[in-house]
């Protein structure tokens, strides 16, 4: 069992335990360039709070210069959910950053510079009790590690060796309050270098498959890397990096979760949506419905089921084990829970009775 790791719990800063058997952490990143003066703080600590909402706990930023650091630092005034600051080649960003109620810097010591710009940061960091996550990319490892083109357990050693190499550097100057993630775009590569370095540290890791890909794909790929590293046991904090929007990122760790836990006969929070397909019988828009309600059903602090149904075939019959399920036949609507019909209505009326039976549960 890994280590724990505290995240944030300063301030107004909502305090996240990574490692030593805490739950799972869900994370993503800010997808849109931020560091303008213009840029709208309210609207996203705004949709800071939903993410937080919907199951993530920890948020993270590319910060390329000292004008996105002051932008960013005044974003985490107004956020509760730990906000982390990504940063490589300039260490004064990091110490800027650690001016503000940042939670957690990501950095590579590798490209940092000199011993004397990481020990600086590294002595701030601990001045402030902020965590430090050493991130290792397939893509960027140093010139002696290159393996490319190489197999998969080539890949995995290298990454593991240059993991080791950034946390001896740590050690060196008696820093331990910080988590490792070893990343590439190979399925298998991710499994065994994470499975090696689990193998030898009781460190937190982060993990995730990074460039992973569109939606569909990098969720395909995403779950054949991380649900065999789970159900052992392995990994402390994940992130699905998709070419899509943070929320189906959040979305997409949940369910990969779920379906970790389900496999291991662990039981997960939060709620489950069933939903059929549709078909050329269907009687109601689960598509349109779906898509309304997605972010709305995965911010709901409630353990349920609830089934989204094009037709009285897939309904209520099939979806008897749901709280609370919506189909249609004909120009009706039909709301039911646990396979007993309890409302008719009209498409036009659909999702305000559907909201009202939700919340009655």
């Amino acid at each position: 069992m890994s280590r724990v790791v505290k995240i944030g719990g300063f301030s107004h800063v909502r305090a996240v335990l990574i490692g030593a058997g805490q739950p799972v952490v869900i994370q993503t990143m800010w997808k849109d360039s931020f560091g303008a003066s213009s840029w709208d703080l309210d609207a996203a600590a705004e949709r800071i709070k939903r993410l937080e909402a919907m199951g993530c706990g920890l948020l993270r930023f590319a910060v390329p210069d000292i004008q996105s650091a002051e932008v960013l630092g005044k974003l985490a005034q107004k956020a509760s959910m730990p906000l982390c600051a990504d940063i490589h080649f300039d260490h004064k960003i990091a110490l800027r950053c650690m001016d503000f109620p940042i939670a957690k810097i990501r950095l590579n010591p590798g490209n940092i510079g000199s011993k004397d710009k990481v020990k600086a940061v590294l002595e701030k960091a601990s001045a402030r009790n902020i965590p430090i996550r050493i991130g290792i990319n397939a893509g960027s490892l140093p010139p002696s590690l290159l393996v490319r083109g190489k197999n998969n357990e080539d890949i995995a050693n290298a990454l593991v060796q240059a993991a080791q190499a950034e946390m001896a550097v740590f050690k060196e100057f008696g820093f331990d309050n910080y988590l490792v993630s070893m990343k590439a775009s190979g399925i298998a590569d991710n499994i065994t270098a994470n499975r090696i370095l689990r193998g030898c540290t009781d460190v937190p890791l982060h993990i995730g498959v990074t460039e992973a890909g569109p939606l569909i794909s990098g969720v395909s790929r995403s779950t054949a890397a991380l649900v065999p590293l789970l159900m052992e046991g392995i990994g402390d904090t994940i992130r699905v990096s998709l070419s899509d929007t943070m929320e189906n990122e959040v979305i997409a760790a949940r369910e990969i979760l779920r379906a970790a836990n389900e496999l291991a006969g662990k039981k997960s929070r939060g709620v489950n949506i069933i939903s059929c397909p549709r078909c050329g019988r269907y009687g109601f828009d689960t598509h349109g419905f779906t898509d309304r309600w997605l972010s709305r059903l995965y911010a709901l602090d409630k353990d349920i089921t609830v089934a989204i149904m094009g037709c009285e075939v897939n309904g209520p019959g099939e979806a008897k084990h749901a709280d609370i399920g919506i189909t249609g036949a004909g120009d009706k609507v039909l709301i039911f829970k646990h396979g007993k019909i309890i409302k008719t209505t009209t498409p036009r009326y659909a999702d305000s009775v559907f909201e009202e039976e939700l919340n009655l549960l």
